[in-house]
Formats: C-alpha cells, sequence, structure tokens
C-alpha cells in the first residue's frame, strides 16, 4: 500500500436547488460570513476560523424526507451543532426558517429540517 499523502477536511457541500438561498438560511443560523460566492456556489466560514461549509446549484435536487420510509429520499449527510440551551436554539433556528419535524428520536437532541430538507441536530 502506498504511504498516505498528508489530507486535511475543510469543507461540507450542501446540493440545493438554489445555493444562494439555502447560504442565506446557514448566515442567519450560524452567523458565519461568505469567503466566496459563485453563480452556482456560495461557501461559507466560521469567523472563529475551522471547517467550512459550501452550497451548491443542483437542478435535480431532490428534498429528503425525515424520517425516511422505504422508497423515500434518503437523507445522505446531516450537520450536528452544539448548542449551550437546546430549547432557544430551536426557537431561534425556526424564526429563521427551519423546521422541527414531529419525529425526534432522542430527548437531548432536536433534529431540525433547514428550507431544503436537509437535517440538522441541536445538541448540548
Amino acid at each position: 500500500m502506498a504511504e498516505r499523502p498528508l489530507m486535511k477536511l475543510t469543507t461540507t457541500v450542501l446540493d440545493a436547488p438554489s445555493a444562494e438561498d439555502l447560504a442565506a438560511f446557514y448566515e442567519r443560523l450560524l452567523g458565519w460570513t461568505r469567503r466566496e460566492k459563485e453563480h452556482d456556489w456560495v461557501l461559507l466560514a466560521p469567523p472563529e476560523g475551522g471547517h467550512w461549509l459550501a452550497f451548491q446549484d443542483e437542478p435535480a435536487y431532490v428534498r429528503p424526507v425525515w424520517p425516511a420510509g422505504p422508497g423515500d429520499q434518503q437523507m445522505s449527510v446531516h450537520l450536528d451543532i452544539k448548542v449551550d440551551d437546546l430549547e432557544a436554539a430551536v426557537e431561534y433556528a425556526v424564526s429563521v426558517g427551519a423546521t422541527l419535524p414531529d419525529f425526534q428520536p432522542q430527548d437531548d437532541v432536536r433534529v431540525l429540517l433547514d428550507p431544503d430538507g436537509h437535517p440538522f441536530c441541536f445538541y448540548l
């Protein structure tokens, strides 16, 4: 086996019908700033540095179903976001455009959906 070269995970990319619209939601939710913007691509970065979040237009995007059943579009990735107040974080997220599904698999975690249906979790 060849020697592993240096690798660093820098960015998670979410497909969306509109990269611009989904990036705007996450800007409001996280308070992050835009680092790059192209016609079909937006990159957000946290002010303190670290892992970036990007969004790209995908004309064939199919909204995932939460919770998914047989034959439903499955989520392929979700974001875990640490918060200091679960109830306040959920209230804020809903106020900026997230939805809180009825199905919640854990008492100490809240699964929410962004405007395009990508699940994300708040945890303490």
